[in-house]
């Protein structure tokens, strides 16, 4: 069942230590059969160097098993949580990158400061409120998807413009139309999570951000109908200078 989304699956996770996103076994990664309502994720606690596209294990919505030797990831009900809240979701990945890691544990959202933020995340990458007592009790996992529901709901936001967050005291989630391009925007946060700290260390402002205008020229020219970066929009042909 499923065999080429494990694959895929299988390959995105293996890209988290190539790009020194996790330490150990610290994260996981998911992607989702939306016609098929299934999703495959990574086995618990199984090193990566022993990973095998077989040992991922398919879960349904609701988190249950469906398919596989082993016990999926310890995060699948919070994983299952944001299949169901944002249907446009195709992949999911959690770690505990140190940068992003630090923002969280701070209580912090990552300020916007730059255009290399921009061009990825439409603005700060939220930091949800605490987890209480009582949610930590009882359904932690999966109150852990709904404090990050909640936060985009509360804070109206877009979850293609903002493709992450940082869970309060515990680290960052990040998504994407597939496996594959939740890594890129994990790594991608952790890259903008250290320049923000280094940033706001240097400059003394705790939320040193990019002017809007400038936010908006790097977010929409890679992102949106007008969109011009990149070898795939004819437009890209008309600017001789762009990266």
């Amino acid at each position: 069942m499923l065999e080429a989304l494990k694959q895929e699956v299988y390959e995105a996770n293996m890209q988290l230590p190539k790009l020194n996103l996790v330490t150990f076994t610290w994260g996981n990664v998911s992607g989702i059969d939306r016609d098929k309502g299934l999703f495959v994720i990574k086995p618990s606690g199984v090193a990566y160097e022993d990973l095998k596209a077989s040992d991922m294990v398919v879960c349904d919505l609701d988190g249950q098993i469906v398919e596989g030797a082993m016990n999926p990831s310890s995060d699948t009900p919070t994983h299952a949580i944001l299949y169901r809240a944002f249907p446009e979701l195709g992949g999911i990945v959690h770690t505990h990158s140190p940068w992003a890691v630090s923002f969280a544990q701070a209580g912090m959202d990552i300020p916007a400061c730059g255009t290399t933020h921009a061009d990825t995340f439409y603005g700060p990458v939220p930091v949800t409120p605490g987890l209480s007592k009582a949610q930590i009790a009882d359904d932690y996992e999966g109150n852990t998807g709904r404090v990050i529901v909640d936060t985009f709901k509360k804070r109206a936001l877009d979850t293609d413009a903002v493709p992450g967050v940082l869970v309060q005291d515990h680290g960052p989630f990040t998504w994407g139309a597939t496996p594959d391009k939740a890594v890129y925007n994990a790594k991608v946060l952790e890259v903008v999570a250290e320049m923000s700290y280094h940033t706001m260390q240097l400059s003394g402002h705790l939320d040193a951000s990019v002017p809007q205008y400038l936010l908006d020229k790097h977010y929409y020219r890679k992102h949106g109908d007008n969109a011009y970066y990149g070898q795939n929009n004819p437009k890209s042909m008309t600017h001789e200078h762009t990266l």
